[in-house]
């Protein structure tokens, strides 16, 4: 065949829908995203991270990405447990997950906006004062909660601290239950002695309710599970097109994604593990 000849047949099959060039298949994937509103997957009812009256942090930083791109912002709100990301992003109810954990291959992470670690929470004034290490001795003979099946137990289990552990459960619906409000209820009461949380959470609710608790980030475990985690957006995998679009609103308005973080007493690290106190520009 004549190299016009197989020119001429490439034309014709990409004409007919044989086959489509890279740009075209690229461009038809993103057209599965709705274009003239932000179309939010999230949980509606999951302090602090999102709910129906737009009370999260997530909540917020869903408002700058619509207001950078110009749109309104609408969501499909489903329990963040099983069946979340197929029930919403998959089924194309909705185009974005404003906060997941970068790495998880069940969708294509953005770049990330933050990166956050576990923490523990004690009273102040304790004989807990400045622990911030779960191999600090201090910790031995200690009650102390854990959310059950987090990186975090693993590190206690290794360390002799599960015995008096006290454990809530990882997956409630949240509209019915908040295992870390408890936690930390048992804290302020004398329940237990220091609780184990996500730091966002931790940073959170340690501040609302009554007593104000220390939250120490754990960043000096020297074995274990990793603690530290970056947090993207999840969009579908195959979305390439919206994913770039997203890491340039990223990219500008980091700054104020840092400031309703830091309002929320998120703990914010580096990549050295530094924390981050004020926004970045």
């Amino acid at each position: 065949m004549s190299k016009r000849l197989s020119i001429l047949m490439a034309v014709l099959l990409v004409a007919l829908g044989g086959i489509q060039p890279a740009g075209a298949v690229e461009g038809q994937r993103a057209d599965l995203v709705n274009r003239r509103v932000l179309r939010v997957c999230a949980d509606p009812a999951n302090l602090p991270f999102s709910n129906q009256k737009g009370e999260g942090f997530e909540n917020k930083i869903a408002d700058i990405v619509g207001n950078a791109l110009g749109l309104s912002v609408e969501y499909t709100w489903f329990p963040q447990a099983t069946g979340f990301i197929r029930r919403t992003l998959f089924a194309k109810a909705c185009d974005v997950v404003i906060g997941y954990a970068q790495g998880d291959e069940l969708v294509l992470n953005t770049n990330h906006y933050y990166r956050s670690t576990y923490a523990i929470l004690y009273r102040k004034g304790s004989t807990l004062d400045g622990v911030d290490s779960l191999a600090d001795a201090r910790l031995k003979g200690k009650h102390i909660g854990i959310i059950a099946g987090t990186p975090p137990g693993d590190i206690m289990a290794k360390l002799g601290l599960m015995a008096l552990a006290k454990p809530y459960p990882l997956t409630v619906d949240r509209r019915y239950e908040s295992p870390a409000e408890r936690m930390i209820e048992d804290i302020r009461s004398g329940v237990i002695e220091a609780g184990i949380l996500w730091g966002p959470i931790a940073g959170y609710f340690s501040q609302k309710g009554g007593e104000k608790l220390v939250v120490k980030p754990l960043v000096q475990e020297s074995f274990g599970p990793r603690m530290t985690y970056r947090i993207t957006m999840g969009v579908r995998q195959g979305d390439d097109v919206w994913k770039r679009q997203l890491n340039q609103v990223i990219a500008q308005n980091q700054g104020k994604i840092d400031k309703v973080l830091l309002d929320y007493g998120v703990p914010l690290l580096d990549e050295q593990n530094k924390p981050i106190t004020a926004p970045r520009n």
